[in-house]
């Protein structure tokens, strides 16, 4: 007879560990804060934060993209390209990371 597999660590249901689902990653924050000041292509997203590896912003921009946090669009012109965009999940985001910010200015 097979054993029911139980998980050991339960998966809390509330806003705090899905904010955290979401932001978890070391340059998610700051993709976000790029996103909304109009740097749309991960070119330019990738110079604006040099310090993060293109692989890195890549997997970062797939778990946004999941979440419902951006969009993302593919223009199929004569040199293809991609633009994100924050979706109206993300836009409300937005003030949560700039309080975020301003508190982490006062300490």
């Amino acid at each position: 007879m097979a054993r029911k597999y139980e998980r050991k660590i339960p998966i809390l249901d509330c806003g705090h560990d899905y904010i955290r689902k979401v932001l978890y990653g070391r340059w998610k924050i700051a993709i976000l804060l790029g996103i909304a000041k109009g740097i749309n292509r991960p070119g330019e997203l990738s110079r604006s934060i040099p310090q993060a590896t293109r692989r890195v912003l890549d997997v970062q921009l797939t778990e946004l993209l999941s979440h419902g946090i951006i969009s993302k669009e593919v223009f199929d012109e004569a040199v293809q390209h991609v633009e994100y965009r924050l979706t109206s999940l993300g836009r409300s985001l937005m003030p949560v990371i700039d309080t975020m910010g301003n508190w982490g200015r006062i300490i």
